[in-house]
């Protein structure tokens, strides 16, 4: 595929400089800080799926006000699109500056497009955005979506999704994709879920080792683990979903579901998942990294971050 031409990428040397010099002052600053009594999952939220109007700074002034302190950022929130042609060469300067000043890092960037479509243009756009993405955000987790034949919606089933085309169409955009992820020293974190191709950790584990690249990574929501008929096996399907990428997991997401057959849409705590189980096989596949608040409004907030600190607080030593 052509590279994107150097007129339509606004993030230059400089740029990327700095970005990575802010970067690492913030985990030197991290570095230097007194280590915590126990590390724990870091609780953050989709900033633009909670905060959906208003500027920059005043959605960042909304996440501080309910003390959280990590995002996942979608550049929505800057008023570009949320996979753009390009991105104004001050803008992740800029971004990574005012989160800081809030005491917020960016845990995570957006970068969803449908991996899967049948429209091969359409794939190969979004590689082009994925690019000018990775490298405006060098060395940030970016969070990925391996799609579906549904051409109106990527988080829609679609009955080719089970087709071996629709397996091969999808593992070579993500294998692009890694290669993109790798050229700008960022992790890619794709979601298992069932309304898209990879539907569940089994097959999450064969695309992780078809690509077979440091670079691609999980993002589990286990709210979207769950086929038709299967909740009564809850405790079996979360517990094989860790056995299988537990050690791949770079991103957490928090909601909850009310039903099988599809993604989960209930804010966490108000549904059926078994959050004291979540969070142990959590704990105990080390994972420190952010889990994401999402599927929940600006009001439920605080009720979630209450449940989730309360379940964290329950973890051993």
């Amino acid at each position: 595929m052509p590279s994107l031409p150097a007129t339509k990428i606004a993030t230059n040397s400089a740029t990327r400089r700095t970005f990575l010099a802010l970067a690492a002052a913030s985990r030197t600053a991290r570095a230097q800080a007194p280590p915590p009594q126990r590390t724990l999952p870091h609780i953050g939220i989709l900033l633009s799926t909670t905060y959906t109007t208003g500027t920059l700074e005043a959605r960042l002034d909304e996440a501080k006000a309910h003390t959280l302190t990590c995002i996942q950022l979608s550049l929505s929130a800057a008023g570009l699109p949320e996979m753009p042609d390009e991105i104004p060469t001050a803008l992740p300067a800029r971004i990574h500056n005012e989160a800081a000043a809030r005491g917020i890092t960016i845990g995570s960037v957006q970068g969803t497009f449908n991996m899967c479509h049948p429209d091969p243009e359409h794939r190969r756009a979004g590689l082009r955005r994925l690019r000018v993405l990775a490298q405006a955000f060098p060395g940030m987790p970016i969070h990925i979506c391996t799609g579906t034949r549904n051409a109106e919606s990527m988080w829609r089933r679609h009955p080719d999704n089970t087709t071996p085309q629709a397996w091969r169409d999808m593992a070579a955009c993500v294998r692009e994709a890694a290669d993109i992820a790798r050229q700008s020293q960022c992790v890619l974190a794709f979601e298992p879920e069932v309304n898209n191709i990879v539907t569940s950790a089994r097959t999450a584990r064969r695309l992780l080792d078809e690509i077979a690249s440091p670079h691609l990574k999980i993002t589990l929501d286990p709210a979207n683990l769950f086929p038709l008929g299967s909740l009564p096996r809850m405790k079996e399907i979360l517990e094989e979903a860790f056995s299988l990428v537990g050690n791949d997991i770079v991103l957490a997401h928090a909601k909850d579901l009310d039903h099988d057959g599809d993604a989960g849409h209930k804010a966490a705590g108000e549904g059926l998942l078994d959050y004291d189980l979540y969070v142990r096989l959590l704990h105990a596949h080390r994972f420190t990294g952010p889990l994401l608040l999402h599927g929940l409004s600006r009001a439920q907030v605080p009720a979630c971050l209450a449940f989730l600190r309360s379940k964290l607080a329950r973890l051993p030593d």
